[in-house]
């Protein structure tokens, strides 16, 4: 997984093969670090090239989104695979609170979408 974008409180990671237990100490200390600063963050996976999630990833998987949920605005999944759409829905309730799937052609609209939030955030 590696850190591909970071806009004002929104962090985009493209991830290409396998997730690894030691992504997530990346993704913890980042996510951490912008909540820091920010309060609520908006996140962005691009999964256009993921094969897999280890094994030995899935506590770490599992503790991020108990840990972030409640700071992760919108979470917005780029890919190309039905699974994807359906792993967006499953990442509403347990990730963020608000998560969407959106084809990799649309990369674009899933960062303004992302960004969209700043203006609402800093009208309230």
């Amino acid at each position: 997984m590696k850190r591909w974008k970071r806009v004002p409180n929104v962090l985009g990671y493209r991830v290409i093969g396998a997730i690894h237990k030691e992504d997530y100490v990346t993704l913890v200390a980042d996510a951490e670090a912008l909540v820091e600063q920010e309060a609520t963050i908006c996140l962005l996976l691009d999964l256009e090239n993921f094969k897999s999630e280890e094994i030995s990833a899935w506590g770490a998987d599992l503790k991020f989104g108990r840990e972030f949920r409640k700071q992760i605005d919108k979470m917005a999944i780029v890919g190309d695979k039905r699974w994807q759409k359906l792993m967006a829905a499953l990442a509403d309730p347990f990730y963020a609170r608000e998560a969407k799937y959106f084809h990799g052609d649309k990369r674009e609209v899933a960062w303004a979408w992302l960004r969209a939030e700043q203006g609402i955030r800093s009208s309230r």
